[in-house]
């Protein structure tokens, strides 16, 4: 997926991250759960260390990176498996945070790869090293892109906290 947003254009990757990223959520909330119950029971363990494991690799990832892309994208990944978790703990909390995290991710990362294409746009380029002394030249869109990193990073009063927030505590009202 990654590879994807780098190839996509600024509209592409806004609909991959907006949209069509949600759509594994919503196949595990409508089919998995509601259909499959108690096979979605069943492997729920599998899923969680599958899921951990790809947001542990994912952030690992992240960190590596040098394209702003990139970095978006690989953090959508870890988000994605966030999003696994909650769905798979089978708690109200779990299930509402998955959606709010889902709907929030949805806005923020479409946020992000729009200002990371109006930089692309403008210096012909996605790699962190350029853009030094951004907040020189563009104050305004330097504060809405770090709202929007903080709020992709789950900064307290985002809706991304609130999402990861009930995750959190779905799983641990279902291991207790």
């Amino acid at each position: 997926m990654p590879e994807a947003h780098c190839e996509a254009p600024t509209a592409g990757s806004v609909i991959l991250a907006g949209i069509l990223l949600k759509l594994g959520g919503f196949g595990f909330l409508r089919y998995s759960i509601g259909l499959f119950f108690d096979a979605s029971a069943f492997f729920a363990p599998f899923v969680f260390i599958i899921s951990i494991l790809g947001i542990v690799y994912a952030s690992l990832t992240t960190v590596q990176q040098v394209d702003l892309k990139k970095i978006v994208a690989y953090s959508s990944v870890g988000h994605m498996g966030v999003v696994c978790i909650g769905i798979f703990s089978n708690i109200t909390q779990g299930l509402l945070g998955s959606i709010l995290l889902m709907v929030s991710h949805g806005i923020v990362s479409g946020a992000l790869f729009l200002c990371i294409g109006i930089l692309y746009e403008r210096y012909n380029t996605r790699l962190i090293k350029y853009y030094s002394g951004l907040l020189v030249t563009k104050p305004v869109f330097s504060t809405f892109f770090t709202l929007f990193t903080m709020a992709n990073i789950g900064l307290p009063g985002t809706n991304s906290f609130v999402g990861e927030f009930l995750i959190i505590l779905g799983c641990l009202l279902s291991n207790s």
